[in-house]
């Protein structure tokens, strides 16, 4: 038989045709009438019966005995969690328990549901996520900008003529915080409406290969480039604001900031020519429509959060920010519904700071570099307990040797993850979720980020097997047990939500159930289960929903099961100003933390590498360190290698499978050289998310390929200051030749 799933392997979400026997998973296809993602697939999709069938998958609870994770019930499981983790609290305040969040959470309904739901019942402030590994620097831009760190623009691909891509390798990643099935297919469509691409990236992916043209800075330099392509603007009298010159200020403060950042100033420090920073400033402002999207290379260097806030800048300079063709505002089907513009609360960072480092949190998260120190240092508010959910921080921050030394150390560890990996090898407890056909999908974060407005929601293809759980049980039990209300049922988590929101609706003037009885809106709600009831009252009150009556041919769970392949919502609109939330109800486009921080960029106009330097780089068949252990996703270009170019190799008297030691200020790896003109001279490039050779792990696959961390050359003191985010790309190394 077939059953419809959403993929949720990475971001683009594509909708797939699962071919079932019996209660496996034995093929997947691109399913052709989606809405969303009209039969697209790429490899990890196409492996998504092997990922689901994975024999290293944990089929049950492990908790620790005597030393050893050892097999255990579900019951013997979140006995000993609330057992061990409440005395900590008790004992050692709330702070005293971290929790980790990784990546995947956002690829699961449960991961989306109930972490804010933990949260909130610990009342922690350590918190800790991949966001400070990867996308940090986008939501302080954002919150900076339009009050809200989740008012993320993103590109219109469909509709524009001049896109600028920094940092980014859709046809490896299929694309990031801009969630568009087909990624590569709708590039080659702006090529073929007559459209420009232009690549900035000091690799020449893919994408690069696909551009009409490919600018190769030093890698670290994006802010600087972006702010050149600002002065020109300025300079030049090519800015125009169009429909936003009443909704924005600043722009004097900003014209005066960038002063500076001439081409010929800016072109020395990236290694560019300054022509063609003034020709790709005058391309951009000539375009009938354009979009500048930066990504992964633009964030995770030293100057992060300028390069994400300039990327806008640019857009908005350029009159194309809120605009169709332009960069613009999703609206998803269980957003808020839309309120009448004015001010609101704006945001900061720096509300309070780490305890070890004194890194200012931003977003009420911590820098995931700094959650080693905050586990081995002694004191009050000392990290003694870790609650890790779909993360592997000992391969993904920095310096992983030292965050396994600490984890060894803690009192109580939980981890939920379907694996024994580097991480979760030190818990007392591993939860691991069911394969993901068992489990229904809907993609909350990433309809937020859509390049088309959409909905669509698969519930599991294969039963619930004997003795699993399902995830949002098993994530509403955790929160029990870990919040003080072990032994409750697991759908009182549900329903407290559904009643605090609810009853919240009901008391807002603006919503479409002001005044009516919350226990009669409950009541109205359909589902099979908890999270489904929740999904259900999220449509009925969020832009398109039925309002509970208010607007009969509005959404609800119901109308999306009748349309198994989604529903289109049709292309984004402008939503200018309703989004913002800032003070002034404004975009405050100089905002005091991006002013202060400027000066910095100011000084790296005269840094100049001495030697080498690395940068990472996405594989289309790996996310992260998810999908190592599938034999299918491995080989090919899916391989750990150091990237050097011809150059640079015949000085260092490299060749093609030498090992090589590389070494940075926060240790060493050793890995084989794959001589190739795809990076640039004076950059070497090693892949993230490897480093599969630790004891204890059960990952049978990954281990026979285990690669090596590219993030134990860190010691994680390289940060972005205003974001916390840490510095993956851009940093010196040095290569030893060890043959």
């Amino acid at each position: 038989m077939s059953a419809l799933r959403i993929c949720p392997l990475c971001e683009a979400t594509c909708g797939l045709t699962l071919t079932v026997e019996g209660t496996r998973v034995t093929g997947a296809r691109g399913d052709r009438d989606d809405v969303f993602s009209q039969g697209f697939i790429c490899p990890k999709g196409a492996s998504f019966g092997e990922v689901d069938g994975d024999p290293d998958r944990l089929a049950a609870p492990l908790v620790r005995r005597d030393g050893k994770l050892e097999r255990a019930t579900w019951d013997e499981a979140f006995d000993l969690v609330a057992a061990r983790l409440r005395p900590v609290v008790e004992t050692y305040g709330a702070d005293a328990v971290g929790v980790v969040l990784g990546n995947p959470n956002v690829h699961t309904m449960a991961g989306a549901l109930y972490p804010p739901v933990l949260l909130g019942g610990l009342h922690t402030r350590s918190l800790f996520t991949a966001s400070t590994l990867d996308q940090m620097p986008k939501h302080v831009s954002s919150g900076l900008l339009f009050g809200d760190p989740f008012a993320i623009p993103v590109p219109d691909l469909d509709r524009t003529d001049h896109l600028l891509l920094l940092g980014a390798n859709p046809l490896e990643s299929n694309g990031s915080l801009c969630t568009a099935p087909d990624f590569p297919g709708r590039l080659k469509a702006l090529r073929r409406r007559g459209g420009t691409l232009t690549v900035v990236d000091p690799r020449r992916t893919r994408t690069a290969k696909l551009a009409d043209r490919h600018l190769a800075p030093r890698p670290g330099t994006d802010a600087l480039l972006l702010a050149a392509l600002a002065y020109v603007l300025f300079e030049e009298g090519l800015t125009s604001l169009g429909g936003l010159a009443d909704a924005v200020e600043g722009l004097a403060e900003v014209r005066y900031s960038v002063r500076e950042f001439t081409p010929e100033e800016v072109g020395a420090a990236c290694d560019l020519d300054p022509d063609e920073i003034r020709i790709l400033a005058r391309e951009l402002a000539a375009a009938p429509t354009a979009a500048v999207y930066g990504r992964i290379g633009s964030c995770t260097v030293e100057h992060g959060t300028l390069a994400s806030w300039l990327v806008d800048v640019l857009n908005i300079l350029t009159g194309n920010l809120d605009r169709p063709g332009g960069a613009l505002f999703p609206l998803s089907a269980t957003d808020r519904a839309p309120r009448p513009a004015g001010p609101g609360k704006g945001f900061e960072i720096g509300r309070w700071r780490s305890r070890v480092g004194g890194h200012p949190e931003a977003k009420s998260e911590l820098p995931a570099a700094a959650l080693a120190e905050e586990i081995e240092t002694p004191g009050e508010g000392k990290i003694r307990a870790l609650i890790v959910c779909a993360a592997n921080p000992v391969l993904s921050a920095p310096d992983g040797d030292r965050l396994d030394r600490a984890l060894a150390g803690l009192d109580f560890m939980v981890s939920v993850d379907p694996y024994l990996n580097e991480t979760s090898r030190h818990a007392d407890v591993v939860l691991p979720p069911p394969p993901p056909s068992q489990s229904a999908h809907f993609d909350f974060a990433f309809n937020a980020l859509a390049v088309r407005n959409q909905v669509r929601y698969t519930r599991p293809a294969v039963p619930l097997a004997e003795g699993r759980l399902d995830e949002c049980e098993i994530h509403a039990r955790l929160v029990l047990a870990a919040t003080g209300m072990h032994g409750a049922p697991a759908d009182a988590v549900d329903a407290m939500v559904v009643d605090r929101t609810l009853g919240r609706a009901a008391a807002d003037p603006h919503s479409a159930v002001y005044g009516r009885d919350p226990e009669e809106l409950a009541a109205a709600l359909t589902g099979e289960s908890g999270p489904e009831r929740r999904l259900d009252m999220m449509l009925r009150l969020g832009p398109y929903g039925d309002g509970f009556g208010a607007a009969p041919d509005g959404l609800t769970l119901e109308r999306v099961l009748a349309h198994p392949h989604g529903i289109d919502l049709g292309p984004l609109k402008p939503r200018l100003p309703q989004v913002l939330r800032t003070r002034s109800g404004r975009i405050e486009l100089l905002p005091a933390p991006i002013a202060a921080d400027l000066p910095r960029l100011r000084a790296a106009l005269d840094a100049r590498p001495d030697g080498l330097v690395l940068v990472g780089r996405r594989h289309l068949r790996s996310n992260n360190s998810w999908l190592h252990n599938i034999p299918s996703l491995n080989g090919g270009s899916n391989r750990c290698t150091l990237h050097v170019h011809p150059e640079d190799a015949a000085r260092l008297g490299l060749r093609d499978g030498d090992p090589v030691r590389v070494k940075a200020d926060g240790g060493e790896v050793a890995a084989p050289v794959e001589i190739t003109d795809s990076v640039r001279t004076g950059v070497v490039s090693l892949p993230h998310g490897w480093g599969h050779n630790r004891p204890g792990t059960r990952l049978g696959v990954a281990a026979g390929l285990p690669g090596v961390n590219v993030n134990q050359l860190l010691d994680g003191s390289r940060l972005d200051p205003l974001s916390g985010t840490a510095v993956l790309n851009g940093f010196p190394v040095e290569l030893i030749a060890l043959r």
